[in-house]
């Protein structure tokens, strides 16, 4: 019980006081006239005031409510490390005991563990959350068990009471860390790209130390080993050695007595691309069509289009004289042997021979395919003739033969169930809002896919692969049709756009392929076959361990899979002879960014209320109690700041003045100063 007199006063409180300034003159001015009563009726006025002034004696039935302890163990992947997992347990376990048996005093034990994605720990989002969890005025204190790696410092709240870090992790602890700067997402194949690396000791590191082993990996390939200063800065240049996603592995081996290794490996993924495409298109007898070929690949901007029209060929005689003609001479020997290796992609556009060409360039050509290189025939009337290009040192490397038959009648062309799984040709629409062609030149398959049909399922699309590189043949010259929108046009733009680019071997095209795209932790796996069936991926994690993931058919020739890795790192995918790797988690997780145990992060936010940091290797602090504004940390200790809250679980109320005592008083005292004034 607690009992306090307060004010409830009947008017106004400044019309109160104006009474109280009125009462005052009239004492004044009658002290001043030397009337003897002034005193009892300063004292009558005193009690009338008073009465207005409403006093109250209120007594509180309060009950105590105990001090609230906040305990946030650290469970992160940085406390995993040495023996700072059970440095928190035990301690986590002797404060809880000492704490509990305190008197009017609860714990509050939250514990942190590693966040969503990347985010480091984050030991203030959880303190935010149990603060609004609890009445501020309750909390006596903030311990916090940790190796003082935070990373959301910033969003520090307000502290009501003192906060104290008991530190895991050892004087002498130390370690390595590879640190890549900078890593382009992109980067120029066959050029190289410069990576600034560094190899940082932190802690108590040996002496002598000097250089460290780096290992470097591409594509899960033959590791490449070099030596590199620690602590310095080491620009690094790598070349792509192929397009699309590149897995770069850098890697320093463990070194005796660091920390972990989990931070001695950085995982890069580059896309590599091509800087330009070079594309050789000859065009042969002028059609209709002629421009399909050149607008489609001057819309693209990283290709570089040499394209040469044969306008005058050796035969036409019109007695124009030569130097009259504004055109260039064709070089010949220039392209076709000198340069030719310099061009990813060669298109004749309705080609015959005609003797500009001669047999050895074309020989050159066919040895181009064999090394790599891609010729595409867009075949008219020509290709069926006696001057065919078929008829020369191309036949051998040509995927079909023409029967000299040109077949001139309406049909549309239709994607073989082949080309159903076909990169080139999947999804293009629905075939029947497709517009007709009027020409397809009959060919004898010989080898390669068939990916679309003409008339009566006549091949009219094949691909092949020669060698090292790619021929592909549609036996038409029709294919401008689609893009002049005759009979509702067709997927004219979208076929030979991926019809050229799967030649220039482009990585999304690969009709028989293995790859994954990762999304975090988790990995969608995608096997892309013209076979109706595939194996089970075999899946290799960081670690070694395997396993087989059983991949569902999702479209013609697109099989897919989810998988979960549960480690960051580099994992190997196989399915018979193709293989794939990819990393999972970020190239250098934060967690292990600092490994150290510190006391400067939390620093700033423990002095506010003069908490302190207190190394748990030194041995366990006692816990005192400390008034409000004093230090709260000491050799050996800390402190607690008793809140002493209550709960109010009755009030009453009884008035000071009756009104027959105010009534009473002022009358008595006003008698007394008239009557002292009457005698004198």
């Amino acid at each position: 019980m607690t009992g306090t007199v307060i004010f409830d006063p009947l008017i106004p409180w400044p019309v109160l006081v104006i009474i109280a300034i009125i009462a005052s003159t009239g004492i004044i001015l009658a002290l001043w006239r030397g009337l003897s009563g002034w005193a009892l009726r300063g004292l009558a006025a005193l009690v009338v005031i008073a009465a207005l002034a409403g006093p109250v004696y209120q007594v509180e039935d309060r009950a105590p409510l105990t001090d609230i302890v906040l305990m946030i163990e650290d469970e992160s992947a940085s406390q995993t490390l040495s023996d700072r997992a059970d440095q928190t347990a035990q301690a986590a376990e002797d404060l809880a005991a000492e704490i509990e048996s305190r008197d009017n005093t609860e714990l509050r034990r939250i514990r942190v563990g590693d966040s969503d994605g990347d985010e480091g720990t984050q030991l203030m989002a959880a303190l935010n959350a149990a603060l609004a969890e609890e009445p501020r005025a309750r909390i006596a204190g903030i311990l916090v068990v940790s190796d003082g790696i935070v990373h959301d410092i910033d969003q520090a709240p307000d502290l009501p009471a003192p906060m104290h870090l008991l530190q895991t992790g050892r004087e002498r602890d130390w370690d390595r860390r590879l640190i890549v700067r900078n890593a382009p997402a992109f980067a120029i194949i066959g050029e190289p790209v410069t990576l600034t690396l560094r190899v940082e000791d932190s802690g108590a590191a040996p002496a002598g130390a000097t250089t460290a082993p780096l290992v470097i990996s591409v594509d899960g390939g033959e590791p490449e080993q070099f030596s590199i200063p620690i602590g310095l800065d080491v620009e690094l240049p790598i070349t792509l050695p192929h397009g699309g996603r590149n897995v770069i592995q850098f890697s320093v081996p463990q070194a005796e007595g660091e920390l972990t290794d989990r931070n001695n490996t950085a995982l890069i993924q580059m896309n590599g691309v091509r800087d330009r495409l070079r594309v050789l298109l000859v065009s042969g007898e002028p059609h209709p069509g002629g421009r399909t070929w050149r607008n489609l690949l001057k819309s693209d901007s990283s290709v570089d289009l040499v394209h040469f029209t044969i306008l005058r060929p050796p035969e036409k005689q019109d007695g124009v004289p030569v130097d009259e003609l504004s055109l260039i001479a064709f070089p010949t020997r220039e392209l076709f042997l000198e340069k030719i290796n310099d061009f990813d992609l060669i298109i004749f556009d309705r080609y015959k021979r005609r003797g500009i060409l001669p047999a050895i360039y074309l020989d050159n050509v066919t040895n181009y395919i064999n090394d790599g290189g891609a010729v595409l025939i867009a075949a008219g009337p020509d290709f069926a003739s006696a001057d065919s290009i078929f008829r020369s040192p191309l036949a051998p490397i040509l995927p079909a033969q023409p029967s000299a038959r040109v077949i001139e009648e309406r049909y549309v062309p239709m994607v073989s169930d082949l080309g159903q799984r076909h990169p080139v040709t999947t999804n293009l629409g629905d075939s029947d809002d497709w517009g007709a062609w009027l020409r397809q030149i009959d060919v004898n398959h010989r080898s390669g896919e068939v990916l679309m049909t003409g008339v009566d399922e006549r091949p009219l699309l094949v691909l092949d692969r020669v060698g090292e590189g790619r021929v592909a043949l549609l036996a038409s010259d029709h294919a401008w049709l689609w893009g002049r929108g005759f009979e509702g046009g067709g997927p004219q733009l979208e076929l030979l756009r991926r019809l050229a680019h799967w030649m220039m071997k482009e990585p999304e095209l690969e009709e028989e392929a293995l790859w994954a795209e990762a999304n975090g932790q988790s990995m969608r796996i995608i096997r892309q076959t013209l076979e109706d069936e595939v194996g089970p991926v075999t899946v290799t994690r960081p670690n070694g361990d395997t396993l087989e993931i059983t991949l569902d058919e999702v479209s013609p020739g697109r099989f897919e899979a989810r998988y979960f890795g549960p480690e960051i790192g580099l994992y190997r995918l196989q399915e018979g002879d193709h293989m794939a790797v990819i990393g999972l988690g970020p190239s250098a997780p934060r967690e292990f960014e600092r490994t150290i145990a510190t006391g400067e992060i939390l620093t700033p936010v423990l002095a506010g209320l003069r908490g302190g940091v207190m190394p748990l290797e030194d041995g366990l602090p006692s816990i005192r109690n400390v008034r409000a504004g004093r230090p709260a940390a000491g050799r050996g200790w800390i402190g607690l700041t008793p809140r002493n809250a209550y709960e109010t679980r009755d009030v009453t109320q009884a008035g000071l003045l009756p009104p027959w005592l105010v009534l009473l008083l002022a009358g008595g005292f006003l008698l007394g100063g008239w009557l002292r004034e009457g005698r004198r």
